[in-house]
């Protein structure tokens, strides 16, 4: 008898041993202590303040200082412990590229005018800008805009093929190529009740010889502009290309006619 209670004693205190263990190991663990708070390096730079559009002058209340990551402030940023009077200094430059609110001032983008017009002062050394009419049919409906770049083609009738066909015969050719678009008259019609956008006048950014040329052509026919791809870069070559070469040979076609003409 005091043997069986002995082994029921021995049996309870095991359990109790048991519920003991599950419990204490039932019980969180105390959470991680707090990772340390890493300082970032900040420094002031020079933003606009809202939008500033281009060939905008710049006014003081068009910027402002921001609070930026020192490791992601460029060099070409504005900071204001190198220029603290940057506001006053920029105040006046004209914008040559426009600027979203929150975006970093680069000065290279900014012109100093110094009482020159907007187009005087982003024209570079040694170029012209000389403007041309243009229409909606020539200017491909309007979607020509400022610093996109043309192929400038001119329309005429060739009188000698005319003497030989007995009809009247024009011709096409490009004067100029990749041409860069400096600035575009835009007015707004009305069109089937819609409001519609059209270029009148585009000027274009030519060399001395290049505005020869154009003013020329203006007074032998049609001049149109065929908007190049944003992939054609390569202006130099590409104007090189055209203005060294030999005149190509060209086939008039006019009612069914197909004529070859010698180049002149």
């Amino acid at each position: 008898m005091k043997a069986a209670r002995i082994a029921v004693l021995g049996v309870a205190l095991a359990a109790g041993g048991i519920a003991a263990v599950l419990v204490g190991g039932s019980k969180e663990a105390p959470p991680p202590a707090p990772a340390p708070i890493v300082q970032i390096e900040t420094v002031e730079v020079l933003v606009a303040r809202n939008d500033i559009g281009i060939g905008q002058a710049v006014s003081p209340q068009d910027l402002t200082w921001q609070t930026w990551p020192a490791s992601s402030a460029g060099s070409n940023f504005i900071r204001q412990n190198a220029r603290p009077d940057a506001v006053e200094e920029l105040s006046g430059a004209i914008a040559r590229v426009p600027f979203a609110p929150g975006e970093p001032i680069r000065e290279a983008r900014l012109i100093k005018a110094k009482g020159s017009g907007y187009l005087a002062a982003v024209l570079p050394s040694g170029k012209r800008a000389t403007s041309t009419d243009i229409s909606p049919e020539v200017g491909v409906a309007g979607f020509i805009m400022p610093n996109d770049h043309v192929d400038v083609v001119l329309t005429r009738r060739d009188r000698e093929a005319e003497k030989i066909a007995g009809i009247e015969i024009h011709v096409s050719e490009t004067i100029l190529t990749n041409v860069r678009v400096l600035a575009i008259d835009q007015t707004v019609e009305e069109k089937s009740g819609q409001k519609v956008v059209v270029g009148k006048t585009a000027t274009l950014e030519l060399e001395p010889r290049q505005v020869e040329r154009l003013t020329l052509a203006r007074q032998q026919g049609l001049i149109s502009l065929a908007l190049r791809s944003i992939a054609d870069t390569d202006q130099r070559k590409a104007d090189e290309s055209v203005d060294n070469a030999p005149r190509p040979r060209i086939d008039m076609v006019r009612f069914g006619v197909t004529i070859p003409t010698t180049p002149k």
